[in-house]
């Protein structure tokens, strides 16, 4: 290969604004279960299937310019990738053994469950150039793996110049148009071999189906091939019209937007019913309460999609029960999860900074709420305060200090949520500190509407978090008072869950001494490139690598792995330790901002990872396309460090 094999293991991410979505790898190869052409949400965001894992390209006599891995360890070789480019989508350019140069790109146009493909000349070339294009399907959920099998069907329906597949029943048909001529030949392919699976300790093996094969001749013009799920999104035309249509629209959309990272905040943003709701990271995450409400303040708030986060806001307003929402989104047939201690009151801190921009600065907009919308969106929040104060599931329930107690054997509440089988690895049961700054946050917030109910209770709450959780021995706040609810029992470890009562939230629940020196410790024992660590290195369960099986990876993904959504409160933190002044804001964005941008070109590209190790190189693991990290890097880039302070 001539790119960098460094590069070519970088990912690419369309998404379609319905839940489904395309990925892969610069170097053409699928190494995730995940890694698809066409996959689809039958439900959106959710039910989400395979339909189309790949291709298989090539030209003849057989210059493959398409990979594939094959177990053991067989890799298909080929055209060399001259370069590649992920903007304004993934785009190859192959350069055969005679010279030729063929390009390859594709794309998913918004809202159509499609993704088209094209292969064009751009060197003269003498003669035929024959391309050859086996897709290779399987139907099946997205988390599953295919083998071969008698029920997979691989009759090709011809209707109005399309090729229609039916896998098998109850998944979507596929249907593809092309401007090439299709030619039947069923088989099976098997031993498909996906490496970041076997890294991961899951099986890695896969078989796919391939009806038949598609044949261009590339001297005379260019192939297109689009793949959509039935119901087709396809408009009149013949595949190059509806291509060029598509590619013009979709060119116009993606330039709309103020920055690339904007634009990758847009992937998230997904169709649910008839409202909206946010993905909490591809190529596996679905809707979850707690990520949705940290993300949506950048992807919607910071980038002003204020359309966007009502709509979000209100699909979320009516899921209140005992005071608290679903950390996960209620399917149909499915049962909610109540699993989480913050994710209302991340909702209520997500209410205020909506209506404090769209009702406060005084201009109405489509992303104004009516008076009706903000008393939902505000009856919401008063339910989530009275079902915390009167005490709920899980041992929630409001303390005599006013502070928010939480927590049972079993259970996983907060944000640092490892679980393997009946191992909670970071229980935090009491009085953990990040959910005190969210409580007192909130009680701050709707101590404003209702003074004469919350108001004692918030300052009762305010003197018992300055006496109970600074630690004078070691010179930081405790990460966890009354621990297992056994009063004065506390967790001195070093997390950066005590950042937050400096930063991260509208309200500050520190004085400015404390708040420097937690800053202070924070920047010394937990800053990386990357974001924050979650536990300190002289700790002895630290954990410097997130690798290995589920278990080796569960148990470590609270133990020092570093976070890069963390880093938003940080820099907040630090940049209001400091007065909030203009050297100060320009200093953090070189100090801080500028190696975040930089990790944009790491890992998914574009995006900004779920997490990565706690030592250098700091490889970026887990989800590469995470909400709550890009929306905090648009925060940080566009609110609390905008470049208008130059």
């Amino acid at each position: 290969m001539s790119a960098p094999a460094e590069a070519l293991s970088r990912e690419w991410l369309e998404a379609d604004g319905l839940g489904g979505f395309a990925s892969g790898t610069a170097a053409g190869l699928r190494t995730r279960r995940y890694h698809a052409l066409l996959l689809t949400a039958t439900m959106p965001p959710n039910g989400r299937v395979v339909l189309v894992n790949g291709v298989d390209a090539w030209i003849e006599p057989k210059q493959f310019l398409s990979r594939q891995h094959y177990a053991p360890d067989a890799l298909t070789s080929g055209a060399e990738i001259e370069r590649f480019s992920h903007e304004p989508w993934p785009r190859w350019v192959y350069r055969l053994s005679d010279g030729t140069l063929i390009e390859h790109d594709l794309f998913v146009p918004r809202g159509t469950s499609a993704v088209v493909l094209q292969w064009r000349l751009l060197s003269t070339a003498e003669g035929q150039v024959p391309l050859r294009v086996r897709p290779l399907l399987s139907g099946r959920d997205f988390h599953s793996l295919h083998h071969e099998n008698a029920a997979f069907r691989f009759d090709s329906i011809i209707e109005s110049g399309a090729v229609r597949w039916q896998p098998y029943p109850g998944v979507p048909p596929v249907v593809a148009l092309a401007n090439g001529r299709w030619q039947q030949e069923p088989a099976w392919y098997r031993g498909f071999a996906y490496s970041e699976e076997r890294a991961r300790g899951l099986d890695f093996i896969e078989d796919l189906a391939a009806p038949g094969i598609f044949e261009w001749d590339l001297s005379r013009g260019s192939a297109t091939l689009i793949l959509t799920a039935d119901p087709p999104a396809l408009p009149d035309g013949d595949a190059a019209a509806v291509a060029t249509r598509w590619r013009a629209d979709e060119l116009r959309r993606r330039r709309a937007f103020t920055t690339p990272l904007a634009r990758a905040g847009d992937a998230y943003l997904v169709r649910r019913g008839s409202g909206r709701t946010v993905v909490a990271g591809y190529p596996w995450f679905g809707d979850w309460g707690r990520d949705t409400f940290i993300a949506l303040r950048g992807l919607c708030l910071a980038t002003g999609w204020l359309a966007e986060a009502r709509e979000i806001l209100l699909e979320w307003a009516d899921q209140v029960s005992g005071g608290m929402l679903p950390n996960r989104f209620v399917d149909q047939g499915d049962a909610p999860e109540f699993n989480s201690v913050d994710a209302a009151l991340w909702y209520v801190v997500a209410v205020h900074e909506f209506l404090t921009r769209s009702i406060g600065n005084g201009r109405r907009g489509a992303g104004t709420p009516r008076r009706k919308d903000c008393a939902r969106l505000q009856s919401a929040c008063r339910a989530i305060m009275a079902g915390y104060a009167a005490g709920t599931r899980h041992g929630i329930h409001l303390a005599p200090d006013g502070l928010l107690a939480a927590g049972e054997p079993g259970v996983q509440l907060t944000w640092m949520d490892a679980k393997v089988g009946e191992w909670v690895v970071t229980p935090r049961i009491g009085k953990p500190v990040e959910i005190q700054a969210l409580w007192l946050n909130a009680l701050r917030i709707v101590s404003a509407w209702d003074p004469r109910g919350w108001r004692e209770t918030y300052f009762r709450g305010l003197a018992a978090f300055d006496e109970r959780f600074w630690n004078p021995e070691w010179g930081w706040l405790n990460d966890v008072v009354d621990v297992d609810h056994r009063p004065g029992q506390y967790d001195a470890s070093l997390r950066p869950n005590q950042i937050f009562a400096v930063g991260g939230l509208p309200f500050p629940v520190l004085g400015p001494e404390r708040a420097r020196r937690v800053v202070e410790v924070v920047e010394t024992n937990l800053l990386t490139p990357l974001g924050l660590r979650s536990l300190a290195p002289a700790d002895p369960r630290y954990v410097a690598r997130y690798e290995g099986g589920v278990l080796e990876r569960d148990g470590s993904y609270h133990q020092g792995t570093v976070w890069p959504w963390l880093l938003g409160p940080f820099v907040e933190a630090w940049v209001r330790v400091r007065g909030s002044t203009l050297d100060a804001r320009r200093e953090a964005r070189a100090r801080f901002l500028e190696p975040l941008m930089q990790h944009l070109g790491e890992g998914g590209l574009g995006h900004v990872s779920e997490i990565a190790d706690a030592e250098a190189p700091h490889t970026p693991r887990g989800c590469p396309f995470q909400a709550w990290s890009v929306g905090e890097a648009l925060r940080l880039q566009l609110q609390i460090l905008p470049e208008g302070d130059d």
